[in-house]
């Protein structure tokens, strides 16, 4: 396959940025984009030019390191796959793909590709835990009982790798989904209703410091995540808000 990149290049948070254009061949159908990406750098360092910087670690799609905009897509034009899961043969021979990074206010440009998205720690650092009991006299969690119900919508909430596609993909930038899995995960199971109320209070006044946006509801989140995370908690986490604000 012979295609054409056009890549956004930019050399830090304060460099005004600029689409580079690389034409690619030889691509073979069966590679993944980073894989694609890889040789492309390759061919740029034999040249002396510096190679596109991007942000990658498992490529099994477990950890959402890969984030990319791929033809106005998070992640690209496939379904529940992140970008490292992307194969070539998605596209056809001759095809023109623009490669951009996440673009929201709280995951700035760190350098081309690559965005620092240490606002999602942040967030999970003011609430996305629980407090264990090291006294000595613990319950074994395997003693604890949970509906089958429970557990899988917890099991489904825990699956977010927070890459960031719901923020990337969001118009107003937010990062509902993300944080509302979280509190989710925890909020379902007797462990994480201890501290519920506190937790979800604090995650959700430390998203608005981040600066991320407001969420409308259009839904582009869920249908872009790579996990399938659904727009059900958002809803709990609002009823889980709520119902902290009246009580604490």
């Amino acid at each position: 396959m012979n295609l054409t990149l056009q890549i956004w290049r930019q050399n830090g948070p304060q460099d005004a940025g600029r689409t580079v254009t690389y034409p690619v061949s030889n691509v073979s159908p069966d590679m993944s984009f980073l894989e694609m990406i890889d040789e492309l750098n390759i061919d740029l360092i034999k040249k002396g030019e510096e190679p596109i910087a991007f942000d990658h670690d498992c490529r099994e799609g477990i950890c959402g390191m890969c984030s990319m905009f791929i033809n106005g897509e998070a992640h690209g034009p496939d379904r529940g796959v992140t970008t490292c899961q992307l194969h070539m043969r998605t596209f056809k021979d001759g095809d023109t793909i623009t490669v951009e990074p996440w673009r929201a206010k709280a995951f700035p440009v760190i350098k081309d590709l690559m965005v620092d998205r240490s606002a999602f720690d942040r967030v999970i650092q003011a609430g996305g835990y629980i407090s264990v009991n090291t006294s000595g006299n613990t319950l074994d969690a395997n003693a604890i009982l949970v509906p089958k119900a429970d557990a899988d919508a917890a099991f489904d909430a825990a699956t977010c790798i927070g890459c960031g596609a719901c923020v990337a993909t969001c118009k107003n930038a937010s990062a509902m989904l993300f944080v509302s899995a979280k509190v989710s995960q925890l909020a379902l199971l007797p462990q994480g209703k201890v501290e519920a109320a506190e937790r979800v209070q604090n995650m959700v006044r430390q998203m608005d410091l981040e600066g991320f946006g407001n969420c409308t509801n259009t839904g582009a989140c869920e249908v872009e995540c790579p996990k399938g995370i659904s727009l059900e908690n958002i809803a709990r986490m609002n009823r889980e808000f709520l119902s902290a604000s009246l009580t604490h």
